[in-house]
This record gives C-alpha cells, sequence and structure tokens, in this order.
C-alpha cells in the first residue's frame, strides 16, 4: 500500500510537470518579479496611472483603485457602491430588489468580490438583494499601503461597521476562505442579525501558534513560486480515492508550509493574486478573467492587503475557541459547500466535519463535498452553488 500511494504520489506530480509546458519553462526559469504586463494587454491604459497617496485623519496613508480599473471585465457590468468607515471606503456591489431577502457575500485572499460574479447574477435575478463586499485593501476598497496597518480585529470590526451603515439585519451569508474566517468570528458574536449561514471552504481555525518563517525564504519563496506557477490550468486531481494528498505543498524541509505561505505573500515580488486564483480553481481562467482578478492591484504599492492576510492568522492565537464555543450554539440553518479538489484540505484545514459535527444549525442540512471544484469554487461551479443556496433559503 505504501509503494502504491508513493506511485500515485509520483505520477501525480509528473502530471502537474509535464501537463504544461509554459509550467515546466518556468521551472527551469528564475523567478520574475510581477510586472503587470498581462494586465496591461486586458485592461485600460488609465488604469495605470500613477496613483496618489492620500491619507485619513487618523494618519493611514492609501491609495484608490481608479475605476476604470474595473471598465469591461468580463460578466462584470456592477455599479460600485461605498460606504466611509473611518476614513477609508469600503466597496461593494449590491444588485437585486430592496425587498429581497439579503445575501451577504465575503471574499477570502487574494480575490474580490468578482469571485461572486456568477452567483450575484443568478440570485439577484431570482430575486434576492445580493451585496457582495470587498474587503479593505481588496477590489473596490480603499487601499492602505502599509502591510501593517492591517488587522484581523480591524476588518472584523469593518464589517460589523459596514451592516450597521446598511442597517442590514435577517442576513444569508455565504462566506469563504478568509471570509468565512472573518463571517464566522461576527456571526458568533451577532447570531441575532443572521438567519442562516452557507459556508465555502473555509471555517473558523483555532491557532495554538503564530506561523514560522522559513529559515530561508528566498529559497522558500522560489519553491513555492515554482510550485504555484506549475498547477497546470486544469486542476489534476489532488487526492486519491481514499483521500490521500497526492500532493505535497511546501519546500519538503519546513516544518511549518503555512509559514511558508505567509512568507511568499509578505515577501515575493512574484506574488500575483491570479496565479494562486489559477492555481486553485478546478477550470482555467481565460486571460481576460486572470486580469479582472488583479485589476485592483495595477501598483505594487496597492498589494498590503494581499500580502497581509495570510500573516493574519498570527492575531486568532487566543481569540476564537471562545467563538467556536458560541457556534456550537448557533441553531439556525447552517449549510457547507466544499470544493473537494483543493490542497489546504488536509488535518486541521479542512474545517466542514466541525461544521457539519457541532453546529446545532448543521444537523441534517444537504452538505457538499464537489469532486471537480477546488478552493476557490465560486468560480468554478458559481452557478450550481446558486441553486443550492436558493433552494436552501426557501426551503
Amino acid at each position: 500500500m505504501k509503494n502504491k500511494k508513493n506511485l500515485l504520489k509520483a505520477s501525480a506530480f509528473l502530471l502537474l510537470l509535464f501537463s504544461s509546458f509554459a509550467g515546466y519553462q518556468f521551472f527551469l526559469a528564475p523567478l520574475k518579479p510581477w510586472d503587470r504586463e498581462d494586465m496591461k494587454r486586458h485592461l485600460a491604459e488609465a488604469c495605470f496611472v500613477t496613483p496618489e497617496i492620500m491619507k485619513t485623519a487618523s494618519g493611514i496613508s492609501y491609495i484608490r483603485t481608479p475605476d476604470a480599473c474595473f471598465e469591461a471585465l468580463p460578466d462584470w457590468d456592477y455599479t460600485p457602491r461605498f460606504v466611509e468607515i473611518n476614513g477609508l471606503r469600503q466597496g461593494y456591489i449590491e444588485v437585486g430588489p430592496e425587498s429581497g431577502k439579503i445575501i451577504l457575500m465575503l471574499h477570502g485572499q487574494p480575490s474580490w468580490s468578482y469571485l461572486y460574479r456568477f452567483m450575484i447574477r443568478d440570485l439577484s435575478n431570482k430575486g434576492y438583494r445580493v451585496i457582495a463586499m470587498d474587503h479593505l485593501g481588496f477590489g473596490l476598497s480603499d487601499k492602505p499601503i502599509n502591510v501593517d496597518d492591517h488587522s484581523f480585529e480591524t476588518h472584523a470590526s469593518r464589517l460589523v461597521k459596514f451592516m450597521n451603515a446598511l442597517d442590514l439585519q435577517n442576513i444569508n451569508l455565504f462566506a469563504q476562505d478568509w471570509g468565512s474566517i472573518i463571517g464566522l468570528y461576527t456571526v458568533a458574536d451577532h447570531a441575532d442579525r443572521f438567519s442562516r449561514v452557507i459556508i465555502g471552504n473555509g471555517g473558523l481555525p483555532i491557532v495554538k501558534d503564530v506561523a514560522r518563517n522559513p529559515d530561508n525564504i528566498e529559497k522558500s519563496n522560489r519553491s513555492f513560486g515554482r510550485m504555484i506557477n506549475m498547477m497546470p490550468a486544469n486542476q489534476p486531481a489532488l487526492f486519491d480515492d481514499e483521500g490521500n494528498p497526492l500532493l505535497t505543498v511546501g519546500d519538503g524541509q519546513s516544518s511549518d508550509p503555512f509559514g511558508e505561505w505567509v512568507a511568499f505573500a509578505r515577501y515575493s515580488q512574484s506574488f500575483q493574486p491570479s496565479l494562486m486564483i489559477e492555481a486553485l480553481t478546478y477550470e482555467a481562467l481565460t486571460p481576460q478573467e486572470r486580469a479582472a482578478y488583479d485589476a485592483p492591484f495595477p501598483h505594487e504599492m496597492m498589494m498590503a492587503g494581499p500580502r497581509s492576510f495570510p500573516g493574519l492568522r498570527n492575531e486568532l492565537v487566543g481569540i476564537t475557541q471562545s467563538r467556536k464555543d458560541k457556534l456550537e450554539k448557533f441553531d439556525r440553518p447552517f449549510l457547507t459547500i466544499f470544493g473537494a479538489n483543493d490542497p489546504g484540505l488536509v488535518g486541521e484545514g479542512d474545517g466542514q466535519p466541525w461544521m457539519m459535527n457541532n453546529i446545532p444549525g448543521a444537523k441534517n442540512q444537504p452538505h457538499q463535498r464537489i469532486r471537480e471544484a477546488s478552493h476557490f469554487l465560486q468560480d468554478d461551479i458559481g452557478l450550481q452553488i446558486a441553486e443550492m443556496v436558493d433552494e436552501f433559503i426557501s426551503k
């Protein structure tokens, strides 16, 4: 059995290596900084003007992504809206009748509300009031340029202030990745404001120790970047029939693979949001879709949000257990819909079993684990998820 598993892992590696000639070339070549030339082929020239650095009354320096960056994106013809919170604009999309049941969508890292484009259209057409919010530093929202101006508590408190500003009650929440962490943390403290909760790949982890940086960050970043770029646009199976992972994450030497991700996101000049999203979607993105995912970040100074989020895990030490205790009393309908082909669904990274077994509202619900979907399942099967969400809310 052990030899069989090793053979499967070796076969998976060879598939990843040779199924993409571009990936093979990248493996041999040194990593290059993201120069945004790929974006410039698909986005308006006005997107790349030199940004103006502004400052809030409290001294936070920030940049605002030009409106031109969001023009003519595929499947995205929505009018942006904004709420000012502590001197910084929180961007969001709102579509559908004001009298409709509210669905609040929260993205993770390094995506933005564009991830929900298929679900937004379908569910708003079904009569729901759909609101997709961008976290500070992402999407339509303002971009503080200092990584240290991003904290977990800030993002969580801004979500509550956003809900207050729009007077959102009886919320049906759909959240994934870091959106699920921030969302569930908020649900635990404000349960009376949520009618139902649907969680995609994510959860609310118990973090006991801070992530450890690799001993050699430059070497680790090369290894991590090559692994991401080697992933074919059409994802192969990453687990065998028994659920065992076929792809080892990390450089094989570090005892903290998540620390490698923190270091890569924070320090690598090759970190590009669309490449991460491409690597963690089951189906290939078009060049125009990749440019759309990168659209909020036409300049490096705008990348503090995506660079900071993995490291926010360290701020969860000691603060999530009490919220999970509260979630164990949440008896309103609670559904999980996970993409099964997600390399992060290993050990504690798989939050679905805990939610299914410990949250009262999750009992006897039609939970899903979809084989041909990956981490960013909203892009892979957005319309299918929208049907599940509609059926869940309607029953």
